[in-house]
């Protein structure tokens, strides 16, 4: 027995020896010579230049905070200092990551269950400079790396990487992607203490609903605050905001929390939330808030199509499933915001699927004023253009909108978008009613059909077609008046509430142009509207802002208002000329005929009113009117006796009369009256062809 103690005692002693001298090795053993093998291998493996600069060492400390028998035994933590990897050879940078420390600690009995375990790294001061060329090329990856991953055939490993805590002091990270125009600075710095994800979570959505309660309870909190400076997409962007711990990399289960405020020029971006499988890009669960002066100007920071509009903002929640297999797809939940003095809210779903991203969505407004209408088709102020960011400026001397349509990016993606506004403010007194709007974009094509509201008691139906993929843009639209009350239409006119008048009408016109000028100015098509029973004076042509109607209306019947039996226009378009075919006013004094053109193409008029007094009745001007200058500055006045002579006859003789059956199919006489129109027409239908 005691020979097999004395044994047993040899045995420990010469363990113990072994330990205490491989203790001494560990403790005494120069790591740096290991750097230049370490430093050839790691740059052959990732082809890129990898170079330890500093001391290498292997450290033996005890973990204090561990609990119970573990922090009283040493474990081996691994040093290193002054650590560069190469940029790629084409780089501008002068290397793609520089670290100044790092300190990983080990678990060296992990290995024997094939488990690499690392529960803490520490950096310090880590940097990176991340390059993308405009051809793809990106430093970030490793074309070496990733041609021998394709080489050899990918097997399950039976190791496992255990990472837990990942620190650093102060990160700095530029991005200069030619792809995305984007140069970025971006600075990241541990917030000390960590931040509760439902401090920040309460401060901006107030008390939340029990959901979001529970996902505040199993989200991680706050340990990073971050700012970046820099442009995107050619415009200057800042933004600062906070990140969760990298420990919730590694768990996908485990609600990483973001917080961005972001600004370029003026549009910011302000979202609070979590992302979920961060390492795989899982899902997002986000509260949105934006605004800015356009909504068009989100384009280059978010790749979506949008209109043109004036200031903006919404609130709502954005939810992505990142990993969807037909394109990631997002959705903006229960928004509500404004669009200058209108508000608007819905649903919208933008999937990037091909073969280009699609937006769709239902929107509703309760209130739309008209005016922040303009701005779609560069109709606004020059003020609000301004502010918007157009790039072309609107001439004073035209009153067409010169803003060119942006098609080329109609063709970046597809949208079917349903609008319905309930009520539309042009003028207090005349609200227009129940707006139904459905915007389909179509591989570059735009269309809105139907496009249509209530009016004065009738409807205005309007089918809108733009295809973007011709250069220059080939536009058509086609519209509708349907019994449009003249008592709702001039609501403040007195004498037109005994009215039992409607105003009809249709139009198709076709033209080619990348702005609304440009696609009038070549026009092709007819415009015919047809009014019974209403009056005119020159208050009402105040009221409508009308200030040449105001004269003319002065001129030919004074300060009286004057009863209109009947109001026919049949206007031709060809080339972007107009020409009326007919245009007849039959008041109780006179029958007014119209002739003349509108060049909308240089935007110049020439149009002559020609009287011609009923009976003994006796009108203000026996002499005809004239109409000339252009749409922006026109010039009213009184022809010479000798076109009075001339003129006189028109109506009678139908010299510019073209076919009436079109402008018959209009006459829908109301309320059992009388029709006032249909005589006149049948009466011009019977003049004989010049």
């Amino acid at each position: 027995m005691s020979r097999i103690g004395g044994v047993l005692k040899w045995l420990l002693g010469i363990v113990a020896l072994l330990v205490v001298a491989l203790a001494v090795f560990l403790a005494t053993f120069d790591w740096n010579l290991l750097k230049p093998t370490l430093n050839e291998r790691v740059s052959d493996t990732l082809g890129r230049p990898f170079a330890i600069q500093g001391d290498l060492d292997l450290r033996w400390q005890r973990d204090r905070e561990a609990p119970g028998w573990r922090g009283w035994f040493p474990h081996p933590t691994l040093t290193a200092e002054d650590i560069t990897l190469g940029n790629a050879e084409w780089g501008q940078a002068p290397y793609f990551v520089h670290l100044d420390s790092v300190a990983a600690d080990l678990r060296p009995l992990a290995l024997l269950g094939k488990r690499v375990s690392i529960p803490a790294i520490t950096l310090g001061g880590p940097s990176a400079h991340l390059e993308r060329l405009a051809d793809g090329r990106a430093n970030w990856t490793f074309e070496k790396l990733a041609a021998s991953d394709e080489a050899e055939e990918k097997k399950p490993s039976a190791w496992v990487l255990d990472i837990g805590t990942v620190g650093f002091d102060q990160g700095n990270v530029s991005l200069d992607d030619k792809v995305s125009r984007a140069e970025v600075k971006l600075e990241v710095t541990p917030l000390g203490e960590p931040v509760p994800y439902s401090q920040i979570l309460g401060a901006a959505q107030g008390a939340g609903a029990e959901e979001g309660q529970a996902q505040a309870a199993a989200t991680q909190d706050y340990a990073f605050a971050w700012k970046a400076e820099g442009r995107y997409g050619g415009q200057p962007v800042s933004g600062e905001g906070r990140v969760g711990g990298l420990l919730a990399l590694q768990d996908a289960a485990l609600p990483f929390p973001l917080q961005v405020d972001l600004r370029a020029g003026k549009t910011r971006v302000a979202v609070e939330g979590t992302l979920t499988d961060p390492l795989n890009l899982g899902a997002l669960d986000l509260r949105l808030r934006l605004s800015g002066d356009s909504l068009g100007n989100l384009y280059p920071l978010i790749g979506v199509t949008l209109p043109d509009t004036g200031a903006y903002s919404s609130d709502g929640r954005l939810r992505a499933d990142l990993q969807n297999p037909d394109g990631a797809s997002f959705r903006y939940e229960g928004f509500n915001g404004r669009i200058g003095g209108s508000d608007i809210r819905g649903d919208l779903a933008y999937v990037a699927g091909e073969p280009r991203p699609k937006l769709s969505g239902e929107l509703t407004s309760n209130q739309l004023r008209f005016a922040d209408l303009a701005p779609l088709i560069g109709a606004d102020s020059e003020k609000s253009r301004q502010a918007r960011g157009a790039t072309r400026k609107q001439p004073p001397d035209k009153a067409l909108p010169v803003e060119e349509f942006r098609t080329d990016r109609w063709r970046d993606m597809d949208a079917d978008v349903r609008f319905v506004g309930k009520r539309i403010v042009h003028d207090e007194a005349m609200p227009i009613q129940n707006l139904n709007a459905h915007v389909v974009l179509a591989d570059g094509v735009l269309s809105l059909q139907p496009l249509s509201f209530g009016l004065a008691g009738g409807r205005l139906e309007t089918d809108v077609r733009l295809d973007g993929q011709r250069t220059p843009l080939a536009g058509r639209v086609r519209l509708k008046a349907q019994s449009l009350k003249l008592r709702q239409l001039f609501p403040t006119v007195a004498t037109m509430q005994k009215s039992l008048g409607e105003l009809n009408g249709d139009a198709d016109i076709q033209g080619t142009g990348n702005s609304v000028a440009a696609l009038l100015g070549s026009a092709n098509g007819e415009l015919r509207l047809l009014m019974n029973d209403g009056t005119v004076s020159r208050g009402l042509m105040e009221l409508a802002g009308l200030n040449v109607g105001n004269y003319l209306v002065g001129r030919l019947f004074g300060d009286e208002e004057v009863q209109i039996n009947c109001a026919v226009v049949d206007l031709g378009m060809k080339n972007g000329l107009a020409e009326p075919r007919l245009f007849v006013l039959d008041t109780e004094n006179a029958v007014i005929n119209v002739t003349g053109q509108v060049d909308f193409k240089s935007e110049n008029m020439d149009l002559d009113i020609v009287p011609r007094s009923k009976g003994i009745r006796i009108i203000s001007l026996r002499s005809p009117l004239y109409v000339q200058g252009t749409l922006k500055n026109p010039r009213p006045g009184v022809h010479a006796g000798p076109l009075a002579l001339r003129g006189a006859g028109m109506i009678l003789l139908g010299a510019t009369v073209g076919p009436v059956a079109g402008l018959l199919a209009l006459v829908a006489p109301s309320g059992g009256q009388a029709d006032q129109c249909g005589p006149l027409l049948e009466q011009v239908k019977r003049l004989p062809r010049p």
